[in-house]
């Protein structure tokens, strides 16, 4: 069950992540009051080897321990179990960033019940905006991700970084389950540990807790560098990989990680490819459906892309690679292109019990 509270556990403060257990020891929502009544929502550790939310939390607390927070605060504490051992989740959870559901709820795990609920809760309250605080394992400048692409939604991520990623899949994310709620931001902060990317994050959340309003002026492309998720490329479970150079099935180029972000032309080799792999990697688009042959091709036992890529949230870390996908690809985007986008109507969460 997600535990509430209305007031800070003894040592929260000065806690790290992987000691959190000790005071907190399963997912918690904390409910702080503040000056202003319409409540920030702010979750932290939706992976457990993603500390920087936690840290940024902290931050702003102590700034305000002395005084009133300027606006209440709905603190969200996520994967504290993982957390503990370091790891994104444990081999028995499910992703947490995967949980909040829409629509009808066929999940039956404690977890996505109880998170539907939250859901239901949430939808009752007068939100004035959600945040969501993750790091990157791979080599990635510092931005936002909305799931609209309204003037409120572009407004505050752009409080955070003028870099912003527009994207509608994977589901089961928290910041889209509060788009429908409420402005909404996913905030990446660097790789764990990037004191820039915390202090960056910890002035975001202290300049949104003073704003009487999110501004609601038209963002024009001009003002933002606005990209779009196309796909994901993850690794077939029993394909084998490297980055080194060692033997595997795909041995990827040295210093893939630093393609992010950056225009991949194409016709550049990024893997070799073993006699025996056919079909090395799968990407898949925002439906779901295998565009693998849309992008990549195998020639003379390298992986070529066949059309301009731009990978964000490349990692080398496999268990991360095994969990979720090696990357995303991308597209730069214009505003006009998604003039629809944030029209949508409020869903309904179903909750089925057992």
């Amino acid at each position: 069950m997600i535990r509430r509270i209305n007031k800070l556990p003894e040592g929260f403060l000065t806690c790290s992540a992987e000691h959190l257990h000790r005071i907190i020891p399963d997912s918690t929502l904390i409910s702080l009051d503040g000056n202003r009544k319409e409540p920030l929502f702010l979750s932290v550790l939706l992976h457990g080897n993603e500390p920087t939310g936690l840290v940024v939390a902290q931050n702003i607390l102590k700034q305000y321990q002395e005084t009133q927070l300027p606006r209440s605060i709905l603190l969200f504490i996520g994967n504290v179990k993982a957390a503990s051992k370091g790891l994104r989740r444990l081999d028995d959870q499910p992703d947490f960033n995967r949980i909040w559901l829409e629509g009808k709820l066929d999940k039956e795990s404690a977890i996505h019940h109880d998170i539907a609920e939250l859901l239901h809760e949430m939808a009752r309250l007068p939100l004035f905006a959600s945040i969501d605080i993750h790091n990157n394992t791979g080599i990635n400048p510092h931005y936002g991700c909305v799931n609209k692409l309204t003037p409120q939604f572009l407004n505050l991520s752009r409080l955070f970084s003028t870099t912003m990623i527009y994207f509608v899949q994977p589901g089961g994310v928290q910041s889209k389950a509060f788009s429908h709620l409420c402005p909404s931001v996913t905030l990446e902060c660097g790789k764990v540990g990037d004191e820039f990317g915390i202090q960056l994050a910890t002035h975001f959340v202290d300049q949104v807790l003073n704003l009487e309003t999110i501004p609601q002026d038209e963002v024009t492309d001009q003002d933002i560098d606005l990209f779009h998720t196309l796909a994901v490329i993850k690794i077939p479970e029993m394909v084998s990989f490297s980055f080194d150079g060692s033997a595997a099935d795909i041995q990827f180029i040295q210093g893939i990680e630093t393609l992010n972000f950056e225009e991949i032309p194409p016709g550049t080799s990024i893997a070799t490819i073993s006699n025996e792999v056919s079909a090395p990697i799968l990407v898949l688009n925002e439906d779901g459906e295998d565009i693998t042959h849309q992008l990549f091709e195998i020639n003379d036992h390298k992986l070529v892309n066949l059309k301009t890529l731009m990978p964000a949230m490349l990692t080398l870390e496999e268990h991360i690679i095994r969990q979720d996908c090696l990357c995303y690809v991308m597209e730069r985007y214009l505003i006009g292109m998604g003039e629809k986008a944030g029209n949508d109507d409020k869903p309904v969460w179903t909750v089925h019990t057992a």
